[in-house]
């Protein structure tokens, strides 16, 4: 296939043209009317186990949400839940209509001897595949394998928003879903892991079609077995470059911003860890022994971070958490993502280890940094892929796959070198190009949601609703500057809200607290509008001193003198603000 090259720095528009002209035409040249016909039927066991992987992922996205969702604030369960979910319809659309032809499709854009990102006409909507075509080299349908790296696609934008959980916005974090995945996924999926499955004629015919990388990286010999730097380098080193560009949350790092379950984190991890075997273990597109090695390793490697976070928390901390035995959990299952189907049992158990300590140290740095990484996607996915990525070519070897590489350990310390360019190739990438994308995000449609709001929890000001009902009579009321009810240091100011006193004269004191106390209690009958005005803002109440903490002293003022003045039967109520 001929190639062309976008030369660094000499190249302008005109010429820019022309050589997307001329790799079009290249490709067109290569490309058949119709997919390569195949005498072969479908392999039964191999389409079994990649209907079940495929599931086993798409079950990690509620695994995903769950394990955030533990891990926010009460006030924001729904939401941070609701940004890794909708990536299955906003991410799952768009890989049907050109995500995967961008991705897997043969090269239109190519540069150092491989290509950049794909095009394929036949794949837009699969319009041009019948559900009897098999992706060549493989014996699966090509329906499955769209579907099956659909699910790659689908994850890997959701991980991110860990990130920057309990202060951004849903409309414009769907804008970006798409923008990222369209502009850093599709290229760096492309760069990996796309082959030669297209092309009219295979670029080598003993390998036969399919059985040769197209992508820049992938021609280079990088490997990357299921999404080290496609997947989780992409994801962390996004993650970084939002939270870089946005703004902390409310509050932080000063004021405990602590878990509302770790029930509901410890399950999200399970889910996580039991998909990841369908993340990993069928990443080889079959059923066979790669299935079996990537199984093991993963394993493995989860076990050891697990332990080695949690070790390495109890000595630093004094005791263990569950939140550690889940974050360590995570990062094995990260750093392994990359070796999993190149690496032994033992050297997988190795590498968990080390990724445990290294990614617990990555995520204590962060006060020193002072970033506001919510939910330490950077110290896990960014870390602990880059980690496994580089650890990738010392732990390979050609005895557990044929078609990888021997690496340092088995005396070809090259392949080292390899994967670590690969790792910096895909940061810089998704680095830089998220960075652009967030901006242009916050710019045009503003990324974060303000202060107000945030107190009042992104539950009920983005989704109009609770995540959870603890029986409280309300947490937050909409169209107003609520602020949360969570305890806070004395010597904090609440976010620069101010305190005042509200005294009640011309009623009995004892009649003024019984009415407050039954208007608190949730009744059948919906309570006054004057006290859901000013429910959010009172801390205390000592006869007739209502203590508020923010809100306008005068709004106030009004609200509780029309309610106790209906309350108690029109009798006169003044009010006034103490000094």
């Amino acid at each position: 296939m001929e190639e062309f090259v976008l030369r660094r720095y000499l190249i302008g528009p005109a010429a820019l043209a022309a050589t997307l002209v001329t790799g079009a035409t290249a490709w067109a040249q290569n490309a058949p009317a119709t997919l390569p016909e195949t005498p072969k039927a479908p392999d039964t066991g191999d389409t079994a186990w990649m209907l079940v992987s495929t599931a086993f992922v798409m079950l990690m996205v509620p695994g995903l949400a769950l394990f955030y969702g533990g891990m926010v604030r009460r006030k924001n369960v729904l939401a941070t839940m609701m940004h890794s979910m909708v990536a299955l319809s906003v991410v799952g659309v768009f890989w049907l209509a050109v995500g995967y032809a961008l991705a897997f499709g043969s090269p239109v854009v190519s540069a150092f001897g491989g290509g950049l990102i794909g095009w394929d006409a036949r794949l837009v909507f699969l319009n041009g595949v019948k559900p009897t075509d098999l992706l060549p080299g493989t014996n699966i349908p090509v329906y499955l394998h769209a579907m099956y790296q659909g699910m790659f696609a689908i994850i890997t934008p959701a991980l991110i928003s860990g990130a920057v959980a309990e202060r951004i916005r849903f409309k414009p974090y769907c804008v970006f879903l798409v923008l990222w995945a369209t502009l850093v996924y599709c290229p760096l999926a492309h760069m990996v892991w796309a082959q030669d499955w297209w092309y009219a004629a295979p670029l080598d015919a003993a390998k036969g079609l399919g059985g040769t990388p197209v992508g820049v990286l992938g021609a280079l010999g990088a490997l990357d077995f299921a999404g080290g730097t496609v997947v989780h380098v992409a994801a962390g080193f996004s993650s970084l470059a939002a939270i870089l560009l946005l703004r902390k949350r409310v509050g932080y790092p000063g004021h405990a911003m602590h878990p509302n379950s770790m029930v509901l984190t410890l399950a999200g991890a399970g889910l996580l860890w039991f998909g990841w075997f369908g993340f990993n273990g069928g990443s080889g597109l079959g059923s066979g022994t790669l299935a079996v090695s990537a199984f093991s390793a993963t394993q493995a490697a989860a076990a050891a971070a697990g332990l080695s976070w949690l070790v390495a928390e109890w000595l630093h901390k004094g005791k263990p958490t569950a939140l550690g035995l889940a974050s360590g959990v995570v990062a094995g299952l990260v750093a392994v993502t990359p070796a999993s189907g190149f690496v032994s049992p033992a050297s997988g158990l190795i590498l968990g280890a080390i990724a445990g300590v290294i990614c617990y140290g990555a995520v204590c740095l962060k006060p020193a940094f002072k970033y506001d990484d919510s939910l330490d996607a950077f110290g896990v996915h960014g870390i602990g892929g880059f980690l496994g990525a580089v650890l990738t070519g010392v732990f390979c070897s050609t005895a557990i796959n044929k078609g990888g590489a021997d690496g340092l350990l088995s005396g070809a310390p090259g392949q080292v070198v390899t994967q670590l360019i690969a790792a910096l190739v895909s940061a810089a990438l998704a680095f830089g190009l998220s960075l652009v994308l967030v901006k242009l995000v916050d710019i045009l449609i503003g990324f974060t949601t303000d202060a107000d709001a945030e107190s009042a929890g992104l539950d009920q000001t983005e989704h109009g609703e609770v995540g959870f009902d603890f029986g409280l009579a309300f947490e937050s009321v909409p169209g107003t500057s609520a602020v949360t009810h969570e305890p806070r240091p004395a010597i904090v100011p609440p976010n620069g809200h101010t305190r005042f006193t509200v005294v009640v004269e011309g009623a009995d004191t004892g009649a003024l607290t019984h009415t407050w106390s039954d208007l608190c209690q949730t009744g059948a009958e919906p309570p006054p509008p004057q006290f859901r005005a000013i429910y959010p803002f009172v801390t205390t109440v000592q006869g007739n001193r209502f203590r508020f903490r923010g809100g306008d002293p005068k709004r106030m003022s009004e609200n509780l003198r029309l309610l106790f003045q209906h309350k108690l039967g029109g009798s006169a109520v003044n009010v006034h603000v103490e000094n």
